[in-house]
């Protein structure tokens, strides 16, 4: 049996143990400060955090790492207007062709192919050579806000009001 002084063990420095008191180096305040909301316990703020004002960090885009917060347009095609024949396409009727994700979202007409058939389109922005060709093909193009998100009990009312 082996010795208690025989034993092969690797010497491991103490952690240093903080608020035991005065003489120990860190007592009273544990390098804390003192009092504050960095003082209490459960402490929980991200390093950006600047008391409740915009932080630096996302008010300054950086060369790397920027990530804006404005949603993107969302995109549909020229050619998918096609599929619209003598109808107006929308924010909703696109969500319902699947050409969307969402009908809350901005939507923009990009050129590709060629529109042959005649839309009514409202939605919130094509660019200048769409405008052309829907006109071209007998059609209109009217700019329209993203329409608002609607809670659950005010679509229930306003699909009540619409049955009256």
């Amino acid at each position: 049996m082996t010795k208690y002084h025989e034993l092969q063990v690797e010497a491991t420095p103490d952690r240093k143990r903080k608020g035991r008191g005065i003489s120990a180096g860190q007592g009273k305040t544990a390098g804390r400060g003192t009092k504050g909301q960095g003082a209490r316990t459960g402490k929980k703020l991200r390093a950006t955090f600047q008391g409740g004002s915009g932080a630096l960090v996302r008010r300054v885009p950086k060369a790397r790492g920027f990530k804006s917060l404005r949603t993107p347009a969302q995109v549909v095609y020229l050619d998918h207007l096609n599929v619209f024949k003598g109808k107006t396409a929308d924010n909703a009727s696109l969500f319902e062709a699947s050409y969307i994700s969402t009908p809350f979202h901005a939507v923009k007409i990009i050129a590709r192919g060629v529109l042959t058939e005649k839309v009514t389109v409202h939605v919130a922005g094509a660019s200048k050579s769409v405008q052309e060709a829907i006109v071209k093909a007998g059609g209109t193009f009217v700019k329209t806000a993203v329409p608002l998100r609607q809670s659950t009990k005010e679509a229930e009312n306003a699909d009540k009001v619409i049955k009256k």
